[in-house]
């Protein structure tokens, strides 16, 4: 291993050192606040090291990974979105009377399992990253034990995990068999256009990929595993998760390639179309704002699919930006989520956001913009996503998709409304979620506190993460 092999490689480092140094942190004594900074301190150094490697320029480590612009620009927004978990999870542990340091320790390791996956360049690296980041995703769901709710949604996400591994592992056999080959740069499709053992393992791997995303029809997963699960974890899953998964798609799967073989294409459109109108559907009967939010996950990744499908330079920057503004939206909703909450009892029913806007009035405003966000309106970031999602799948043709997806769309507007009105209401009695009225614990403000200002930022001034993003992007799709 050589110094350039250590540059490329230093934040996948800097982050599994973390881990370590927390595992002797922890066996010599015990500190919530200081194992949560040992966990901070290790993505800060990560996250300071990737400029480091963007003076070397793309390089392979090994045929396992290639560290490009690409990756770079996904490995930052995962350990930028992995601290804001971290700290949103200080306040919630905080009333946790014990088992508080391992969760940090997961939480890096999942880190470390999705930055492989978006750097990852051969079967072995993507399969070997989506392990780490699924076993440690177990334990984070199940998190903490004593809740019987949480135990549940780690079990079934466990299942469903080890399902959708077999399906990947059996599509790679099958891919493997027919070309020769584990490398993702030399796979060529266009070998497999007659071929119908490849074309069945990529179905196979695009199944796996249906699991991981929660795309209707295998979406069944996720409003349990969201409503079970710790709400930093539940943000966790949310965005740096299906984040990963989304990049790794983008760079095995072009959506030009997609376009090319209309067996491909016809799935992934019927996937689109049952993720953007299941997902919103599903969202109007929910009272629960977990689940409520994860069934719009669902038709979120829906629109996302949409933009991969145009295919193109254009298309992957459209992707991208949208998975951007995801990322703020969603972990500013959940953060309120994981403010509001405590380990005995999750801020989940709507009632328990009756009168927020009365008791916490910093919290009822930035759960307001995230909805906004979410649900398209202007001046937010998910408005922006939305328009160069339009943009791309309008220079495509994709015209069908786009009517759907205007039209998800706007039911979408309904429910995200309905909280919103709730939150503005009267007071329910009983209080918000277990918590009385107050001030939020500082990490987690902080972290709300930047989020809802990246998410007005780039619903106002998109420049230049657009710029970065299309130079990242430029040659992937």
């Amino acid at each position: 291993m050589n110094a350039t092999t250590l540059v490329l490689l230093g934040p996948l480092i800097a982050v599994g050192a973390a881990v370590v140094v927390l595992m002797i942190a922890v066996s010599i004594r015990r500190s919530h606040h200081v194992t949560a900074g040992i966990a901070l301190a290790g993505l800060l150094v990560a996250f300071l090291l990737l400029f480091r490697t963007t003076s070397v320029g793309p390089r392979g480590v090994g045929p396992l990974l290639l560290v490009d612009e690409y990756a770079i620009g996904f490995t930052g927004l995962i350990l930028a979105a992995t601290a804001a978990v971290a700290l949103l999870a200080v306040g919630y542990l905080d009333r946790l009377e014990d088992q508080r340091d391992e969760y940090y320790m997961l939480l890096l390791l999942a880190a470390l399992g999705s930055i492989v996956l978006v750097s990852a360049a051969h079967f072995a690296s993507f399969f070997l990253g989506l392990e780490l980041l699924s076993v440690s995703l177990y334990g984070l769901i199940a998190y903490p034990r004593t809740r019987a709710e949480a135990v549940e949604a780690g079990l079934k996400y466990l299942i469903l995990a080890a399902a959708s591994a077999a399906f990947l592992l059996f599509g790679m056999a099958l891919v493997y068999a027919r070309l020769g080959t584990m490398e993702f740069a030399r796979m060529s499709m266009t070998a497999a256009d007659r071929d119908l053992i490849a074309l069945g393992g990529v179905g196979l791997i695009v199944v796996g990929f249906g699991f991981k995303l929660a795309l209707v029809p295998f979406h069944l997963w996720t409003p349990d595993v969201y409503q079970g699960a710790p709400a930093p974890t539940t943000a966790f899953v949310s965005t740096v998760s299906k984040g990963a998964m989304l990049a790794l798609l983008l760079r095995y799967l072009p959506g030009d390639v997609v376009r090319a073989h209309r067996a491909l294409l016809v799935v992934f459109t019927l996937l689109a179309i049952a993720s953007m109108a299941g997902g919103n559907l599903l969202a109007l009967q929910q009272r629960n704002v977990k689940r409520l939010l994860a069934y719009s996950s669902i038709a979120h990744l829906g629109y996302l699919i949409v933009a991969f499908l145009a295919g193109g330079d254009m298309a992957a920057a459209a992707v991208a930006f949208y998975l951007a503004a995801y990322f703020v939206t969603m972990l500013g909703a959940f953060g309120v989520v994981a403010v509001l909450s405590t380990p005995a009892r999750e801020a989940g029913d709507i009632d328990d956001y009756r009168g927020l806007a009365a008791r916490r009035p910093w919290l009822a405003m930035v759960l307001t913009a995230a909805l906004l966000s979410l649900a398209g309106i202007p001046l937010t970031a998910g408005f922006v996503g939305k328009f160069y999602v339009t943009v791309a799948a309008g220079s495509a043709a994709l015209w069908a998709l786009l009517i759907v997806m205007m039209v998800t769309s706007g039911i979408g507007l309904f429910y995200y409304l309905r909280v919103v009105v709730a939150m503005y209401m009267e007071p329910a009695a009983g209080g918000i979620g277990g918590v009385p009225a107050g001030r939020a614990p500082l990490a987690g403000g902080l972290a709300l506190a930047a989020l809802t200002v990246l998410l007005v930022w780039l619903g106002i001034y998109p420049g230049p993460l657009v710029a970065f993003i299309r130079a990242a992007v430029a040659g992937v799709a």
